[in-house]
């Protein structure tokens, strides 16, 4: 769906909700400032670029569709282990990096002891995930991965709008972290979602099923944790968890350019499951069906570029395999 009739499906519920609550106007300008804080930078970037960002499906086969994946898959590998315990998968296993770099910037992060024990695991099983991926398809080397505390900050002063100070450092505690982590993950969710209708086999179908069902939990339990720190202030910036949620999906979808398909874990009740929670702990559309996004898409997020033919962001050199290649060389 287009932004523009996505806007007025909102804007229509919006006025619908401020009816129902006319002698509660705290609630109306909370969803209010929740329209312009996650709405209003998919409008931006439509109204900024030449012409209608290509949102349709692409043309590619199977291995071209999973290999894309193992993008995403390297990059939440790295960021997990090193995050965990200080290194990444060349100390894992070193074979599936097929002699791709190493990450820059990567290390280890002051985790609480929780924390630390849930991103260790998931970073393990990033490992799985590349090493399913590789042994039934084939691998691609892993990208130039930029997981530097200077790439952090800029994501994050992209998506606050302003230049935070200190810079944003994923590393120094447990919140910090965790909003860095909200940023990757969500990102591969959607483009799995986006990808099984489109394979034509079977066996790609249930591979890419099994790395779905992981994700999506991993993602589940990411924002439970930063739900459950909703309303603390992110030290030292006048921001709550929930804020800077809501930002970083607002960059999300003014990256991708596609409509709103990415939403913070607090929101107006017009937008929650049913219109009757607050919550959102699972990111979902109206039907609470999971949203889906297209490799150009993915691209314009990762590379924060907000175009598939710029590379930058986490993949300062461009993502692996043809897919992403493909765009590269129309630079």
């Amino acid at each position: 769906m287009h932004v523009r009739t996505q806007l007025i499906i909102i804007i229509a519920a919006l006025l619908r909700y401020r009816q129902t609550m006319a002698r509660r106007t705290t609630a109306f300008f909370t969803a209010l400032i929740f329209l312009v804080s996650v709405l209003k930078p998919s409008l931006v970037v439509t109204a900024s670029t030449a012409g209608i960002p290509d949102c349709r499906p692409i043309v590619a086969g199977d291995t071209d569709r999973i290999q894309f994946a193992l993008n995403l898959e390297f990059l939440e590998a790295e960021f997990f282990l090193n995050g965990a315990i200080g290194s990444g998968v060349d100390s894992i296993a070193p074979s599936l990096a097929q002699g791709g770099p190493p990450p820059i910037g990567a290390r280890k992060a002051k985790l609480d002891p929780l924390v630390a024990r849930i991103i260790k695991e998931f970073g393990y099983q990033e490992v799985g995930h590349l090493r399913a991926i590789i042994t039934r398809i084939g691998g691609i080397p892993r990208p130039q991965l930029d997981l530097s505390v200077q790439n952090f900050a800029k994501v994050f002063d992209d998506a606050v709008g302003f230049k935070l100070i200190p810079p944003f450092d994923p590393y120094v505690d447990t919140n910090r972290y965790l909003l860095a982590s909200y940023v990757i993950p969500y990102v591969g969710l959607v483009g799995y979602v986006g990808t099984i209708p489109n394979l034509g086999r079977a066996t790609s179908r249930s591979l890419v099923a099994s790395l779905l069902g992981v994700e999506a939990g991993q993602d589940a339990v990411i924002r439970t944790l930063l739900y459950e720190r909703a309303n603390q202030t992110v030290r030292p910036y006048n921001l709550t968890v929930a804020e800077f949620t809501n930002r970083i999906s607002g960059l999300r979808n003014k990256l991708a350019a596609c409509g709103i398909k990415d939403e913070g874990i607090l929101v107006p009740l017009f937008l929650g499951a049913e219109n009757r929670t607050n919550s959102n702990i699972l990111s979902a559309d109206p039907n609470s069906l999971s949203y889906a996004r297209t490799p150009p898409e993915i691209l314009r997020v990762v590379y924060g570029s907000g175009s598939e033919h710029k590379p930058g962001g986490f993949f300062p050199n461009g993502g692996g395999g043809d897919i992403a290649k493909r765009y590269l060389c129309k630079v």
